[in-house]
């Protein structure tokens, strides 16, 4: 009986250590917004390459801190298809990004990109019949709300066919990595993401008028890609494979809630009240959601 206890008592620690890093990872993406305003730079080719590069960099080292030059090269060889998805979704990702823009919104973008619990929610029900509760999918209801209110007096009414079908694809991608990383806990997908950044970075590279930039341009590029993309990928990956991928993505989306903050604080720019009722909104559904989720844990570790 201790055993079984013990067992479900890891159980939820797990769990809250995943949902912790998880968030901790959507709070450093929340400054990717506020730290692309101290860029002066007109080639956005340029600014992913250098951010990709500085994240792939910092990924490297992290894991030969964490787990030696063997470790790292045994991660790198073992990582397999569901790492080489890893990958592909993270270059997917960071490069449509810049090219969705291009064509639409960055308000459409982020809106379509609420969708991301509801993909990985999908996902993970359809390919690997992972209960979805009653209470995620009402939480997911809740954020996309929360969402489509902070961006609806900046849509512009327009639909573009290709910047649109962009950012769907990011939605996407980005949910199949949230449901691999849970489904394969064992594979560590941080060299998936170092490699999905070196190739961003060569793909880049290849679009780029100029790669030269000053040296203070290149210290805020430094910022956003160790610390901003970088760290925040390590414990993406990290914490994903611990929790539920719908949970996963729901924590994900404080990136969106947290991004007006910082812009207001460190930019100038204040939130007008959309804005600020529609984080509210995402910010009582992950509050709530996770309120109950941790209690039934309790409830389910006392009962054993």
């Amino acid at each position: 009986m201790s055993t079984v206890s013990d067992a479900a008592g890891q159980f939820g620690r797990n769990e809250k250590l995943g949902a912790v890093l998880v968030f901790g990872s959507a709070f450093f993406w929340s400054f990717g917004g506020a730290i692309a305003r101290f860029l002066a730079m007109d080639d956005a080719w340029a600014v992913i390459f250098w951010r990709c590069l500085f994240a792939a960099v910092f990924l490297f080292f992290f894991m030969l801190f964490r787990d030696g030059i063997r470790g790292t090269i045994s991660m790198f060889l073992n990582m397999g298809w569901p790492g080489g998805m890893v990958a592909t979704s993270f270059t997917i990702a960071t490069t449509c990004f810049i090219v969705a823009i291009n064509y639409t919104t960055v308000a459409n973008v982020v809106l379509i990109q609420a969708g991301v619990p509801l993909f990985a929610a999908l996902g993970s029900r359809v390919f690997y019949r992972e209960r979805i509760s009653p209470l995620t999918w009402a939480s997911i209801a809740t954020v996309i709300a929360g969402v489509a209110i902070m961006m609806s007096e900046k849509l512009n009414g327009s639909v573009s066919p290709v910047g649109d079908a962009l950012a769907l694809m990011i939605a996407l991608v980005f949910a199949t990595t949230t449901v691999l990383t849970r489904r394969y806990p064992n594979v560590r997908m941080t060299p998936a993401a170092c490699l999905g950044g070196v190739v961003a970075a060569l793909i880049a590279s290849t679009q780029a008028v100029t790669l030269a930039v000053t040296p203070e341009q290149l210290g805020i590029l430094y910022v956003f890609g160790v610390f901003n993309l970088g760290l925040g990928m390590a414990l993406f990956v990290t914490g994903a494979r611990l929790i539920p991928s719908a949970l996963a993505a729901l924590l994900g989306t404080a990136e969106t809630m947290l991004s007006p903050v910082w812009v207001a604080i460190f930019n100038g720019e204040i939130p007008d009240v959309r804005a600020i009722i529609g984080g509210t909104l995402i910010l009582a559904a992950l509050l709530a959601y996770l309120t109950a989720e941790f209690r039934r844990q309790q409830k389910l570790a006392a009962a054993r």
